[in-house]
């Protein structure tokens, strides 16, 4: 089994702040740094530090040089990632002084995705195969069909939300990855528990994971509920936590991982992504994980 990740590669600008900015106030940061990131970039990465192959699919642009990079650091297949001669997608990410982030997004290159890029990107996919996606990127009702004629099992991440994802073909759907508010938005409900069971009415062969930041995570399907505790530790940037679980878990499940070790090993994945600065920079190898938590992995 192969996981196919076509997604977003993003050049993150992070300042450092002591709150998130209101409207109409200028404010002095405490710092910047940049990093590679994108959801996309830091899913692949999430997967391939976890153990598992990855092939990532992406359009990069000017300054994309560290985007490539960091891909193939971690161990990501990029010889389908395709470079073009235009503004390379970003983010300006605000991090306050609890660790919670803000985030803009420039869409640049990750807009320049297309049909006949899918068809090059998945021409090999094979049934069983898993497609995840993301919502940074153009191109996604493309990729649903494409994946769905070759038998693929999708992966979603619907962030960040907006109405569009409504036209998609959200049936098609097998894992999907959301936080309260994409759930809610989704589905509808208030609670963890009624969006979950919202959910499954509306998509019963789906497999919900609700992320709920430091209350952990639930799992919702037609035969199981999971809740999984987060791992208590200190944050210091929360940025590419849920990017890190998404790609710890799914590197789980391709491993043939019960359902409930595959959600302890994303949390405490995630968990260590928070306790360090950056997006792709903070994504935990395996080892690390390991080496933290000898019991669990």
């Amino acid at each position: 089994m192969t996981i196919y990740n076509l997604g977003s590669a993003n050049i993150d600008y992070v300042y450092k702040v002591d709150h998130f900015t209101a409207a109409g106030e200028t404010l002095s940061s405490d710092g910047m740094q940049v990093f590679p990131g994108g959801k996309g970039l830091n899913q692949s990465v999430a997967i391939a530090r976890a153990g598992s192959r990855v092939i990532h699919g992406s359009v990069i642009g000017e300054k994309g040089e560290c985007l490539t990079q960091v891909l193939c650091d971690s161990g990501v297949d990029v010889s389908r990632i395709q470079t073009v001669n235009a503004p390379s997608g970003h983010a300006i990410i605000q991090v306050d002084k609890t660790g919670q982030n803000s985030i803009l997004l420039y869409a640049g290159t990750n807009h320049l995705i297309d049909r006949e890029y899918i068809a090059r990107f998945l021409a090999d996919a094979e049934p069983g195969d898993i497609l995840l996606l993301q919502n940074e990127i153009s191109g996604l009702d493309a990729a649903f069909e494409a994946a769905v004629g070759k038998g693929m099992s999708i992966a979603f991440n619907p962030s960040p939300y907006d109405d569009t994802l409504q036209k998609l073909p959200l049936h098609d759907v097998t894992w999907w990855f959301c936080n309260e508010l994409e759930g809610a938005a989704l589905f509808g409900g208030e609670s963890p528990s009624e969006i979950a069971d919202r959910f499954l009415r509306k998509y019963p062969d789906g497999r919900l994971i609700l992320t709920l930041g430091g209350d952990g995570c639930l799992y919702k399907s037609a035969d199981r509920l999971i809740r999984q505790p987060a791992f208590p530790v200190e944050a210091v940037d929360t940025t590419a936590a849920g990017d890190t679980f998404t790609g710890y878990f799914l590197s789980a499940a391709a491993g043939g991982k019960d359902v409930a070790d595959a959600l302890k090993i994303a949390s405490a994945g995630a968990s260590l992504a928070v306790s360090a600065k950056g997006a792709s920079a903070s994504i935990p190898w395996l080892s690390a994980v390991q080496k933290r938590y000898p019991d669990l992995v």
